[in-house]
């Protein structure tokens, strides 16, 4: 196993600047996830490792992944009250994803750093993609989607268990992929979809949580300062987004989109030497 700075040398030794920009980087994360309703946490592992200066690329994907989940299960609550969550499909989804999310965070630790963090970077740019096709998608009432059908189930497991081993094994919440996932295995409402995938965000991030923790391989004092600044920075976000209009946030979600795809391609460059490369 390829595991870098073993649990021996876990967990890093920060300074106290380096913990402040960890709250301002959960901050950020968590602003931007309240301002356009998702891809933030998929800034949160380059933020901690070039930002704050995490010197271990396995401890960060582990510790982003207990925040994500955190963050993602306080958001769940105002969807849940506001109707938004189809318990059955997105608990069933988040069973299935979890086995695959344990499997995938397995295959990841045993993945050496750099190339883990290169093909992380790859799935990076399919997400900025993913953003700038998105579309706010038209509202729909919960009481008019018929009972899934049996196939419906099938699909949904099959949907649950790629997305879960792809979550799994770059340490993230995987919102982008659960969406689409849930909306096109169920014919459920972008808005039900929307507020059920967050079942899965949580238990997919602490699925893989967990098993990094099991090999000393999670910083629970940077996650904790980490979900802190994100529970403020989503606050703020969801106040902002409020007083802006629909064109306003397709704007947020084009720049997003692109700091997204310039983070990526420079965690590409920082990495390439992983496989032989260099520019």
């Amino acid at each position: 196993m390829q595991i870098d700075a073993l649990a021996t040398t876990l967990p890093a030794t920060l300074t106290l600047t380096q913990h402040v920009l960890a709250v301002l980087s959960g901050l950020a994360v968590g602003f931007s996830l309240g301002l356009i309703g998702g891809g933030g946490s998929i800034l949160a592992v380059p933020l901690l490792l070039y930002f704050v200066g995490y010197p271990n690329a396995h401890v960060v994907i582990g510790t982003t992944a207990l925040a994500v989940s955190v963050n993602a299960y306080l958001n769940l609550i105002p969807h849940a009250r506001a109707g938004n969550v189809r318990w059955s499909q997105s608990l069933v989804f988040a069973l299935v994803g979890a086995v695959a999310a344990f499997v995938g965070s397995s295959l990841g630790k045993a993945v050496d750093g750099k190339k883990l963090l290169f093909l992380f970077a790859l799935l990076m740019l399919v997400i900025a993609a993913l953003m700038l096709r998105r579309r706010e998608p038209a509202a729909q009432a919960l009481e008019q989607q018929a009972a899934p059908t049996p196939a419906a189930w099938v699909r949904l497991g099959i949907a649950a268990a790629l997305v879960g081993l792809l979550a799994g094994f770059f340490g993230i919440g995987g919102g982008f992929l659960i969406v689409p996932g849930l909306a096109l295995s169920t014919g459920m409402p972008m808005i039900a979809a929307i507020g059920s995938s967050l079942v899965s965000v949580g238990t997919f991030g602490l699925t893989t949580a967990v098993n990094y923790a099991r090999s000393g391989l999670l910083d629970f004092t940077v996650a904790l300062l980490f979900i802190g600044g994100g529970v403020v920075g989503g606050w703020f976000g969801t106040r902002v987004a409020t007083h802006l209009g629909k064109h306003g946030k397709g704007t947020l979600n084009l720049i997003f989109a692109l700091l997204v795809a310039v983070v990526a391609l420079y965690m590409l460059w920082r990495n390439l030497s992983a496989f032989g490369l260099h520019l």
